[in-house]
């Protein structure tokens, strides 16, 4: 039996031929949405009669120009009108052409190219709205509105911007002018005072999301290189007058407290962070970095050790922190200066603590009156930083280094704010008010010093009694 195979007719070429443009154009415009396929100009990334790309290997037919008007799905889609130039574009997106080469009439048959044909370049921004901050930036804005939105005088703001100025400052390109100064610094200090996600903050000042990232880390970067080596520092003059003034206790210098920034899980050494108190206060798991720091009498740091593991005590931060180093050399001065501490440090020569046991003596009870009172300018301190800088009490996912530089960031604007005489406003002073204290530790630290312990039962007789020495009847 045979097999008879009938010859086969092969089909004409789709892409050969002068007919295979129209057959690929047709193609096109069957695949292609019926709006996008009448106005090819409307999709954004196409300019006003341009020809379609040749997906193909070839180039394909021009497509026709847009018409007047977008009707239907179009203007679901966001696109506007054509203009006069018979171009069209989404309604929240501008176009810039730069760089576009001058064409002579005779390569144009008598009219200028449009750029977008010339091979220039074409930045697309997206428009944001500014009012926020042109309004606050106004020499005509109230300085109340100011200060509430950058937590001090508009004095004190542009004193900020002239030290930081020559470490901020950014040089203009060709695409774009550079962010102002003024206007950087008052991205970091807003997010710093209010502790809003950058979405908020790229909504006020009218810029990008990672725009506004960058400003954050730089400016605190700026402020803890530039500023923090001459805002903390120890004071030239002892300050052991204006604590014996607050406290009757002769000798103090400082006022030392420890206190937690809560945040994300870490990456590494997790356990090493994981802290017992704050997770039995929020009942759930709660990480932290310990802020170590002395104060004087005016309320301003003068040491800080920052971003030690919050699973430590506030002794083994002290211990850890180049404060103990420098307190146990001598370097606090004359013998007869001190720091004044909570419940949560040791007695050590250097440093008074008051009495852990119970049953006090009417001496010891004094002496506890007292050192509350040199110690509350530490615990007053701190609560002004957080409540100035909200960003430390929320949650941080920043990576540790960043997180070192916005708390020390914090640590430098909170003496700015302190010795430039800048007050708090009245509602976060209500919030000061209702806040409990989050640093005080139960467990007493044992007497490091048998001289230490003789020494402070002296102070507090001397204390209780003006200076009298005591009498013994037999």
């Amino acid at each position: 039996m045979s097999t008879y195979l009938t010859p086969f007719t092969p089909l004409p070429s789709l892409f050969d031929g002068p007919a295979a443009a129209d057959d690929h154009s047709s193609l096109l415009a069957f695949l292609m949405n019926d709006d996008l396929a009448a106005a090819p100009d409307a999709f954004p990334y196409y300019g006003a009669a341009e020809a379609a790309p040749a997906f193909f290997g070839h180039a394909a037919a021009p497509l026709p120009p847009p018409p007047a008007e977008m009707t239907g799905q179009g203007r679901k889609r966001g696109f506007v009108p054509a203009g006069d130039d018979g171009s069209s574009r989404p309604q929240a997106v501008r176009r810039k052409v730069q760089g576009s080469p001058p064409t002579s009439p005779a390569h144009s048959g008598g009219d200028a190219a449009p750029a977008a044909r010339s091979g220039g370049r074409r930045v697309w921004v997206r428009e944001r709205s500014t009012e926020w901050w042109d309004r606050l930036s106004c020499p005509a804005c109230p300085d109340a509105e100011f200060r509430q939105a950058f937590r001090m005088s508009r004095a004190t703001f542009d004193a900020l911007c002239d030290e930081l100025s020559a470490a901020v400052a950014k040089e203009d390109t060709a695409l774009r002018a550079a962010i102002p100064v003024h206007q950087r610094v008052a991205v970091c200090l807003w997010r710093l005072a209010t502790g809003e996600p950058l979405r908020e903050v790229s909504r006020r000042f009218g810029l990008g999301i990672s725009t506004c990232h960058n400003i954050v880390l730089q400016v605190c970067a700026a402020l803890t290189a530039v500023l923090l080596p001459k805002a903390v520092r120890w004071p030239l003059e002892s300050p052991a007058s204006r604590f014996q003034a607050m406290s009757g206790i002769p000798g103090v210098v400082g006022s030392v407290y420890t206190d937690h920034i809560p945040i994300g899980p870490p990456k590494d050494n997790v356990a090493e962070y994981y802290n017992r108190r704050l997770t039995e206060r929020n009942n759930k798991a709660s990480y932290s970095v310990a802020v170590q720091a002395v104060v004087d009498a005016d309320g301003a740091f003068t040491d800080v050790c920052i971003g030690l593991p919050g699973s430590l005590s506030d002794a083994a931060v002290l211990e850890r922190s180049a404060l103990h180093a420098r307190c146990e050399t001598g370097m606090l001065g004359d013998d007869q200066c001190r720091l004044v501490g909570g419940a949560s440090y040791p007695l050590t020569d250097w440093m008074l603590v008051p009495y852990a046991h119970q049953n006090l003596t009417w001496a010891q009870h004094a002496f506890n009156e007292r050192i509350a009172a040199a110690h509350a300018a530490a615990q007053g301190a701190f609560q002004r930083l957080k409540g100035r800088w909200r960003c430390l009490q929320r949650r941080t996912e920043p990576k540790l280094p960043d997180l070192h530089n916005m708390i020390g960031a914090c640590c430098v604007l909170h003496n700015f704010c302190e010795r430039s005489g800048e007050e708090l406003d009245a509602d976060i002073q209500s919030e000061l008010s209702q806040q409990d204290d989050a640093g005080v530790v139960a467990a007493a630290n044992p007497v490091l010093s048998a001289e230490a312990d003789k020494e402070r039962d002296r102070i507090a007789h001397d204390l209780l009694h003006g200076g009298h020495p005591s009498v013994t009847f037999l």
